[in-house]
């Protein structure tokens, strides 16, 4: 049996870590991101985390998971930005709001799928114009859904959240470690 972890997130192997799980092979799937036509945030999340666990290359007894994190305002999407204008937009956004963070876990085993959704509430403060300037000069925006990781320099801006830290940061580690369990990788062994 070889863990594949199905995504090129720094992030994600740093919190696997933490659970003492080093992946086999990482075989991040390249699918297509794009909300379709008037989909709610979490039922999206849902579908693109599928999507890429069933993407993902492996043998039968391999055991393979794939997480995706969207950040939701309202209705709205907040995925990636494609640029700085766009990182603002989002950050602007935010401003003064609390807004929810999705984090979809899929782990798969053969044709049998274990799939979670957690869904944490975040606050960001009121941020002045110099505060979003300073911070997209970070480049910490780049790659992020929302324009931001709360583990990076934007966590600054966030007074409160309700919800699991680690599925806001990417990968929830408790239900990550009850889908891995529930799904036959042996996580916890016993001590010889």
């Amino acid at each position: 049996m070889a863990f594949i972890l199905g995504s090129g997130s720094p992030r994600r192997l740093d919190l696997l870590a933490q659970l003492g799980v080093q992946p086999d092979a990482i075989r991040a799937p390249d699918i297509d991101e794009t909300p379709l036509k008037d989909e709610l945030p979490v039922p999206y999340c849902n579908r693109i985390t599928r999507a890429k666990v069933q993407a993902v290359q492996a043998d039968c007894d391999d055991v393979t998971l794939c997480a995706d994190t969207t950040v939701a305002l309202g209705r709205r999407i907040l995925g990636k930005p494609k640029d700085a204008g766009q990182a603002a937009e989002f950050l602007h956004a935010l401003s003064g709001r609390r807004h929810r963070v999705i984090t979809s876990v899929a782990v798969r085993r053969g044709d049998r799928i274990l799939q979670r959704d957690v869904v944490s509430q975040v606050k960001v403060k009121r941020l002045s114009d110099v505060e979003v300037n300073a911070y997209l000069a970070t480049g910490d925006w780049q790659g992020k859904a929302g324009a931001y990781a709360i583990q990076g320099p934007a966590g600054a801006f966030i007074p409160w959240i309700s919800g699991s830290f680690t599925g806001i940061v990417g990968l929830p580690l408790s239900e990550t470690a009850a889908l891995l369990q529930g799904i036959g990788f042996p996580l916890y062994r016993e001590a010889s």
